[in-house]
């Protein structure tokens, strides 16, 4: 009787038989047994092929090896966790104890019964004898103000005067990194530190030589220039740190159910306060410490409190409930004892929380493009400076103005600092920053579009995405449901009323629908209708059950509940054997209405009589599920039988192990209920199959009505295919081949079949997505290349093993997740384009120019404004770029495809070769072509023209970069404010520093003619752009990996010897394919022995 009980969807409840989540004996074949997503031990192999060594300074937000091993110590050894959580609770006590001035006994505070600290004992030592002296449940209740039936009351001063009391459901958080944590980071960085020390050299040679008033002016220069690259990235970074601080918060804010003044009402987890009554279902985590009240199957895994694997059934023995557990099964309600700081969760949280970096493939596999420039760079940087030296001393020494000591270490210290600077221009850094800095921005854009980011990857990932497993229910559908249509008395009518159904059919089917819930309705408030509350389906049958008339408070309190079966995803029925008010005892089940229909021998007629069920009347009756079905409505039937309630167990040991009767059953009645198509469904799927992107149904509904939606969504192709979960378990690999492609609707499925699903479209080359709201679609979440998890019906195991949180439960907003997903993507590649093209140009110009007249045209302090603008600036305004419309007109990006496409590459060349070119003949033979051989000073006029020229070339190419595909490259500029405004800011601080900043910047004023040409140059890059695009590139990529040739295996069969290129493959000892780590980058390959091998990007 989950929440979920009749959702149709891969239900929430857990298989038969299955030991749970929590277990450690599970053996490796175990399809529910979830592993951790990635591994460590990998993560530092990638790291160490893609020689990330200073991974702090290249990636921001990555994973911290030393951290993650002391909080797994504290996750494997509950004696260290109980420490750390000990620690911290002293001290806090001691800090209150420090503010009253003197320690106090637990006194009780005022109107309630008992103290804090009898509370926190209580669950500390879970001694049922302690709770028996407070007066057990409803004694404790009693002392802390709960009405166990309604809750406390919903007023704000109740809410306060509890928090005041017993504190409030927070935990203290370790203080965030300040500006100045950043600032240190920033400053780590080799290159600028091998930069100042240069630069202090610099200083005193120069003031040595030339006396303080005229020698500061090069050392500081470049020390204040180093000091803006580290205050612009150490703000940048700390921009970061609180957008992801934020979206953190964000996750950890649960939104759960609490009964308060007699209704169900949806609070945050952070409001929760000690006397709160909280319902728990399967699936659900226990938001604070608590005694169970009444729980039928109730489990919950402790392993993560207690270190024990095997989960434990509460009953009055062992009522007590950790918080941050999870319930494995059942369903029960719990009175809350302990929040906040006075739990060991909270405690244990208080101790251990920091902010974890996450590591990207994509960040994984920048760092190799970053790593294989700057070493192109490095080597560049060294013949630089070798030639520099050499020229030095063979023509320049033997001027006498060269060869006192001062002169010669302030032109060593000159040569050593533009070799440097050039490493620095070389190293592009902007790259791991710019999948930062777009994965922070769609995150935070994406939380407006209703989906929560719980992994980076899956940002990426999504872009990729070819194909989505979807649910129906509240996904596809509104999740708004209604009983429109009924069987019952053997006629057909609109589930509006109960005329015509006889008296004794009526009172029984009532008190079906009411004890075989969830779901409460609320006392009629004066003028007010009864207040329904429940799962969608739940409250559906509530509603019904109200128009026939059901009291439901009332028929409560007239019968006795004697056993409970919750709803089962494999059974897909739920059943309850209670006692009515004339001391019978009956056994009642619900569910899909096809198979509780399988388990009936009779049915009762129009005048309230049991007859026997005919071959003839199920035939009947199977035409009536099917014309409400073909109808889009969801079919639940409702039938029941009497027992001796002597076979009924009375010992909560007995009944737990002891199975309801499901045999021999007597139909009642069948319930049509409408969950109409969410608005705009149909557009959305139509986009997708536009984008390349198929989407496939995947519901625990009947054949006939997931068909039916299917039809209304667009989903259900001509010649698709829809398959029912027991048939799709019996294909075969070669059906899979030939079939699996047509395969647009799986109806009945069970969780193993929404995972064989995944499984084989994955092993086929598709990256998959899958939606899931229960906790059986734990193990699809996760083996899925991106998990779907809803927001409102989701379970917080499911949540927990998805990646992404789609908060509106809408299929529309998954298909903005694909978006945003491709907007990543090409977000990185703009950037990339623009930054290799700087690359390319810097170095080249520098090179040519100091081999050729041992002097350099752009300096060390112009050089690092360069490399302001690529990195930070450039990445920021490239990075923020919003989605645009044309993604969704490409297809899938494949996970073999090189970062750099050929067409990035035309547009590099085109660039790189005509900014080479014009600032290359204005270093050689620019004093003639502008005519200003005989103005003073000609040279540092022609250096400074070269260096404002350059720098316009990359402002304009910089708009270039936003479209590299298409000729109108200012589309939608006008609605990048951020953009604009970088490009306002590069534009005035470039004024600012030739024009003010000469002697730092070893510049000269330039007349507007100067600034006209320089403008003009950059200019020209617009329609050099333009007319490139129309240069047509091979189809075949510059940039290929190796193809892979390896046997994948499913089960002991071997089939499709050949992957798709990029693909994951397993061990080729014979490993299941689907025991590969699918978060391998996309420029590693997995091979048979499991290590990671490099592949050139």
């Amino acid at each position: 009787m989950s929440s979920i009980g009749m959702n149709g969807d891969t239900g929430h409840s857990r298989d038969d038989g299955n030991p749970g989540f929590g277990d450690a004996h599970h053996s490796s074949h175990d399809p529910f047994r979830i592993a951790p997503k990635g591994s460590a031990e990998r993560l530092k192999e990638w790291r160490k092929l893609t020689f990330a060594l200073n991974a702090a300074r290249r990636f921001r937000y990555t994973l911290d090896f030393k951290k993650l091993e002391e909080q797994e110590k504290l996750k494997r050894d509950p004696a260290s966790r109980l420490r750390a959580g000990t620690n911290v609770i002293r001290a806090v006590e001691r800090f209150k104890q420090a503010g009253r001035g003197a320690e106090q006994d637990d006194e009780a505070p005022a109107g309630f019964g008992v103290g804090p600290k009898t509370l926190v004992n209580l669950l500390q030592d879970r001694k049922v004898t302690d709770l028996e002296k407070l007066g057990g449940i409803r004694g404790l209740a009693g002392k802390i103000g709960t009405n166990l039936e309604e809750g406390i009351k919903d007023d704000p001063e109740e809410i306060q005067k509890r928090k005041d009391a017993y504190g409030s459901n927070t935990y203290p958080k370790k203080k965030p990194k300040g500006i100045l944590h950043f600032v240190w980071e920033a400053c780590q960085d080799t290159t600028l530190i091998i930069l100042m020390v240069a630069a202090v050299v610099s200083l005193a040679a120069e003031m040595y030589s030339e006396g303080p008033k005229e020698g500061w002016y090069d050392g500081t220069a470049i020390l204040v220039a180093v000091l803006l690259v580290i205050v612009t990235t150490a703000g940048s970074d700390y921009k970061q740190s609180l957008q992801f601080r934020n979206l953190n918060d964000e996750k950890e804010n649960i939104k759960l159910p609490v009964i308060r003044g007699g209704e169900r009402k949806q609070v945050s987890i952070w409001d929760l306060v000690v006397g709160d009554i909280i319902p728990l279902s399967i699936g659900g985590q226990v938001p604070a410490d608590g005694v169970m009240i009444e729980g039928h199957a109730l489990t919950i895994d402790e392993s993560t409190m207690t270190g024990e694997s095997e989960p434990v059934k509460k009953d009055s023995k062992r009522p007590f409930l950790l918080s941050g557990c999870k319930v494995q099964d059942g369903q029960g309600i719990m009175l809350v004892t302990g929040v906040g700081i006075n739990t060991e969760w909270g405690q244990v949280m208080a101790s251990v929380s920091e902010d974890n970096g996450e590591e990207t493939p994509l960040q994984v596999r920048l760092n190799g493009v970053a790593t294989f420039i700057g070493k192109v760079g490095l080597s560049i940087a060294v013949l630089v400076f070798i030639i520099l030296i050499i020229r030095f001393f063979a023509i320049d020494y033997k001027k006498p103005e060269n060869k006192s000591a001062s002169a010669i270490i302030v032109k060593i210290v000159s040569i050593f600092s533009i070799a440097v600077t050039i490493v620095v221009v070389a190293v592009p850094e902007g790259l791991p920053l710019a999948v930062t800095l777009t994965l922070a921005y769609s995150m935070r854009k994406m939380m407006a579009d209703k989906s929560l980011v719980r992994h980076l990857a899956a940002c990426e990932t999504m872009g990729s995405a070819t194909t989505i497993c979807s649910d129906k229910t509240g996904t596809l559908t509104t999740n708004k449901m209604t009983a429109v249509r009924a069987w019952i008395g053997d006629a057909e009518n609109d589930a509006a009323s109960s005329e015509g159904i006889p008296e004794s059919l009526r009172q029984t089917v009532i008190h079906s629908i009411c004890l075989n819930s969830t779901g409460t309705v609320a006392p009629a408030k004066e003028g007010a209708e009864p207040v329904v509350s429940g799962s969608p389906t739940e409250s559906a049958c509530l509603g019904w059950g109200l128009k026939l008339g059901m009291d439901f408070k009332q028929t409560k309190n007239d019968t006795t509940v004697l056993h409970v079966e919750t709803f089962n995803s494999t059974k897909k029925r739920a059943g309850v054997v209670f006692k009515n008010d004339k001391g019978v005892v009956e056994s009642h089940w619900k569910g899909a209405a096809e198979i509780i229909l399988g388990l009936c021998t009779k049915y009762v007629n129009q005048r309230g009589e049991v007859q026997p069920l005919s071959s003839e009347k199920v035939d009947e009756l199977k035409r009536v599920i099917e014309g409400m079905a073909a109808k889009s409505l969801r079919c639940i039937a409702f039938a029941y039988r009497p027992i001796e309630g002597s076979n009924v167990p009375t010992s909560e040991e007995e009944s737990s192990e002891w199975h309801q009767p499901d045999d021999d059953l007597i139909l009642m009645g069948i319930v049509g209920i409408k969950d109409p198509c969410r608005n705009g469904v149909r557009e959305a799927v139509e986009r997708c199959q536009k984008a390349g992107v198929q989407v496939r149904m995947v519901t625990g509904d009947n054949k006939f009505t997931a068909k039916a939606i299917a039809q209304e969504c667009g989903i259900l192709k001509e010649d698709g295919i829809v398959v029912e979960g027991p048939d799709f378990r019996t294909w075969d690999e070669d059906r899979l081949d030939r079939d699996l492609a047509r395969l647009c609707v799986m109806a009945r499925s069970s969780p193993t079949d929404k995972l064989k699903l995944v499984k084989a479209l994955k092993a086929r080359g598709n990256v998959v997505a899958v939606t899931g709201d229960g906790t059986n679609d734990a193990p699809a979440l996760h083996e899925a290349d991106i998990g779907l998890s809803m927001g409102i019906a989701g379970t917080e195991v499911a949540k927990e093993s998805s990646d992404i949180i789609i908060l509106d439960d809408n299929f529309t907003s998954v298909v903005k997740v694909v978006r945003w997903g491709r907007s990543v993507y090409s977000n990185i590649q703009k950037f990339i384009q623009f930054q290799l093209t700087v690359n390319v140009t810097a170095l080249t110009i520098n090179f040519v120019a100091a081999c050729s007249t041992g002097e350099v045209p752009l300096t060390a302090v112009q050089l690092l404004w360069v490399n302001l603008i690529m990195d930070t600036l450039g990445a920021l305004a490239l990075a923020t770029e919003p989605p645009t419309d044309d993604l969704m007109d490409r297809t899938p990006v494949g996970r073999s495809e090189p970062l750099i496409t050929n067409i990035m590459w035309r547009n590099i060349f085109a660039q790189a070769l005509f900014q080479i070119v014009v600032l290359l003949t204005l270093n050689f033979a620019g004093n003639k072509i502008l005519g200003i051989e005989n103005e003073p000073d000609h040279d540092r006029l022609r250096t400074t023209i070269i260096f404002n020229a350059f720098v316009f070339c990359q402002v304009f190419n910089e708009i270039n970069a936003r479209r590299p595909t298409t000729l109108n490259i200012f589309q939608n500029i006008h609605k990048n404010y951020l953009f604009i405004s970088i490009i306002v800011i590069e534009v005035i601080l470039q004024f600012i520093i030739v024009q003010f900043l000469n002697r730092f910047a070893q510049t000269v004023k330039l007349e507007a003619k100067w600034w006209g040409l320089c403008i003009a140059i950059g200019f020209i890059s617009w329609p050099v752009a333009a007319i490139f695009k129309f240069v047509p590139v091979p189809k075949k990529q510059f940039q290929t990996s190796r193809k892979l040739k390896k046997t994948r295996t499913v089960g002991n069969k071997q089939a499709n010897p050949e992957l798709p290129e990029g693909e994951v493959v397993a061990s080729n000892r014979g490993e299941n394919i689907e025991n590969a780590d699918k978060r391998a980058p996309d420029n590693l390959e997995i091979q048979g022995d499991k290590t990671p091998v490099a592949r050139v990007v």
